[in-house]
């Protein structure tokens, strides 16, 4: 979906992208910054303009799950459900996100542990500048209750992100349970996945069995990233297509809120500090992510322009037959 699409009906449509060298970009991008505490990979999804779509092909092999395992007509329904899965767009990007996250998930550590304050400072204005993209979506000439929603997301993701990490000893049920967690902050723009495993204090042993291929703890991890799928994406789905305006403005609130995460100036147990000497190099720094991400969100535009400008024109060439 376009940043500047809006709903016309009382049901948001889902706007299709099947260009595949540009959605394995997307991938790698949603990838690369899902190896990151504190950015979301739902937040990129949200920026090059795929979230609704990503939500609406998972809800579809969600059902076709259910229809399998409870049935009735587990073959048919099963068949149903996987064709109005968006596969032009979602196998490329699960390719481009494997690939950036077993490539980059170490360097990617290694960047944030050697170098904590100038990859915040970077991250803080990559999302602060993303924010713009839910806020457009949503509209102006906001109600109260607009309001009311925004902050209290905003207030719920400030106190998540300002939670003191811990440290927990891997074991199955605790992985299972922290991916189910993960992927539904995933889900989320504004909470990140790598984040919440940070708190929960298995960040490190994550990336580490990504790098090492140990598949036993990733096969668990994956288990718990499909039942935190599975209980959220349903309602997501539903949200975006009947409560869109609302939904967005949660979703923007939930990215402010978060970027206390992305604050340069922290200790180890979350505590905020103020700038240090070293601001007038952050700044430019935060200056650098943010027109990163507006560079992709002006190109967003564009294409969507272009898209609607094609389909324009497809539908007045079917009109004159």
């Amino acid at each position: 979906m376009s940043v500047n699409a809006q709903p016309t009906t009382d049901q948001h449509q889902v706007t299709q992208h099947r260009n595949v060298p540009v959605n394995v970009l997307r991938g790698a991008l949603i990838g690369t910054v899902e190896t990151i505490p504190g950015v979301s990979g739902g937040t990129v999804a949200l920026v090059v303009g795929i979230y609704d779509e990503l939500i609406d092909s998972a809800s579809h092999v969600v059902s076709a799950g259910k229809r399998a395992i409870l049935g009735p007509d587990r073959v048919a329904g099963v068949k149903e459900n996987l064709a109005k899965v968006h596969w032009r767009m979602i196998v490329p990007v699960l390719l481009g996100m494997v690939l950036a996250v077993f490539t980059i998930a170490g360097p990617m550590s290694q960047a944030v542990e050697d170098h904590p304050e100038v990859m915040r400072a970077l991250f803080f204005g990559m999302v602060l500048v993303s924010v713009a993209v839910p806020l457009r979506m949503a509209g102006r000439n906001w109600r109260a209750l607009d309001w009311v929603l925004g902050l209290a997301a905003c207030l719920f993701a400030f106190f998540v992100v300002s939670i003191p990490p811990t440290t927990v000893e891997p074991n199955p049920v605790i992985i299972v349970l922290a991916a189910a967690i993960a992927v539904s902050a995933l889900l989320l723009p504004g909470l990140s996945g790598s984040f919440i495993l940070l708190t929960i204090g298995l960040y490190q042993p994550t990336l580490k069995a990504v790098d090492e291929l140990d598949l036993g703890y990733l096969g668990l991890f994956l288990v718990g990233a499909i039942m935190g799928m599975a209980v959220l994406v349903k309602g997501l789905q539903w949200l975006l297509a009947y409560r869109y305006r609302p939904t967005m403005v949660v979703l923007a609130g939930l990215m402010l809120g978060a970027l206390r995460a992305l604050w340069p100036w922290q200790v180890d147990d979350r505590t905020l500090e103020a700038p240090g000497d070293n601001w007038p190099m952050l700044l430019p720094v935060a200056a650098v992510g943010g027109i990163v991400v507006g560079i992709l969100i002006y190109v967003d535009v564009k294409m969507a322009t272009r898209r609607a400008q094609l389909e324009a024109t497809r539908v007045d060439a079917d009109e004159a037959r």
